[in-house]
């Protein structure tokens, strides 16, 4: 077997996955060509790695969402939510020096975790109980939850938080590796663990594929769904917390474009729309090559930033136009063959 021959295979045995490596490949190949001593550096690797998490995090939920059929628009009116709380909630317990006990860091994300867990329970009633479509319920929820955070701080943002948040998650483990990261790569671990060696990972891939079929299987299809998105709002309220960390503040309106860009990155990552398929590893790619692409679009100051939103929209409708017709080329080769 020829070498085009080997890759042609490896290609047909995952188009996603295949696509997003030659796309970072080429991406990079053309970042050394023309910006390969800013591109190419340990800081700026090192900063990558500390932005992407926030939207990274939220993407994780948004791909559970996702494989049962739903989709879960509310992931950054939860993190604001949660962030503003939290923020309120650090500055209340900090001293006259603005310091907080050593023990308030890991109860902030505790509490956060159980914000999260709420609003997720909230979104999974709406939608498995009411009957509410989740993309209507969801973007309900996103204003809802938008508006809480709005009132609570009077459209301004919770400033001048205890320094010691701030330095604990955006410190680096052995000086290398920041912190950041390791809670993406924590959470990514566990939703792997959860699609792939566990039953629940089963199920809402049976529900996405084919609710009805799922429930004649004996599915409880209503808990599985509230505890699904019980899960992507704990992915948003992690999120927000590393937001609250990297701004050093929290406001209601932080993070608008993460909804636009957390849908690329899962549709990118070859989670189907309808529901059914999807891998973790083609979303962590995914987020790594739009990280690469922020990344490189900036260091070309003559690219203003505000068109950075025009092309995730190009691409995020290009890679639906490519689905569609990968996806239609695969079942016109089946039906041939049979």
């Amino acid at each position: 077997m020829g070498i085009g021959a080997k890759f042609g295979a490896i290609y047909r045995r995952d188009r996603h996955i295949s696509r997003l490596i030659l796309m970072m490949i080429v991406w990079a190949a053309f970042m050394a060509i023309t910006r390969f001593d800013k591109f190419y550096t340990l800081i700026n690797f090192q900063t990558m790695a500390s932005q992407f998490p926030e939207f990274g995090l939220m993407s994780l939920g948004i791909m559970v969402c996702m494989i049962t059929g739903g989709i879960d628009l509310s992931t950054v009116g939860v993190a604001n939510l949660v962030s503003i709380c939290m923020a309120t909630l650090m500055k209340g317990m900090a001293n006259e020096e603005s310091e907080i006990a050593a023990y308030v860091i890991p109860l902030c994300f505790l509490i956060a975790i159980l914000m999260g867990a709420l609003a997720g329970a909230f979104n999974g009633l709406l939608v498995s109980k009411v009957r509410i479509p989740p993309i209507l319920a969801t973007l309900g929820t996103s204003e809802l939850f938008t508006g809480i955070g709005i009132v609570i701080t009077d459209g301004k943002a919770v400033s001048k938080l205890p320094r010691m948040y701030s330095s604990a998650i955006n410190s680096k483990i052995f000086g290398l590796i920041p912190t950041q990261l390791v809670f993406f790569a924590a959470m990514a671990l566990v939703t792997w663990f959860l699609l792939m060696r566990t039953t629940y990972g089963t199920k809402i891939y049976m529900i996405g594929t084919s609710s009805k079929a799922a429930v004649f299987s004996g599915i409880r299809t209503d808990l599985l769904l509230v505890k699904t998105y019980m899960l992507s709002g704990i992915c948003s309220a992690l999120g927000g917390m590393v937001m609250l960390a990297n701004y050093n503040s929290a406001r209601a309106d932080y993070g608008t474009v993460y909804t636009l860009q957390c849908v690329l990155i899962v549709v990118l990552g070859g989670v189907n729309p309808n529901g059914g398929s999807g891998r973790i590893s083609g979303v962590v790619l995914a987020i790594c090559l739009l990280q690469m692409l922020q990344t490189g679009i900036n260091r070309f100051p003559q690219i203003s930033s505000y068109y950075i939103s025009l092309i995730w929209g190009a691409v995020l409708i290009l890679v639906m136009v490519l689905n569609y017709f990968t996806e239609h080329n695969i079942r016109l080769f089946k039906a041939r063959r049979s």
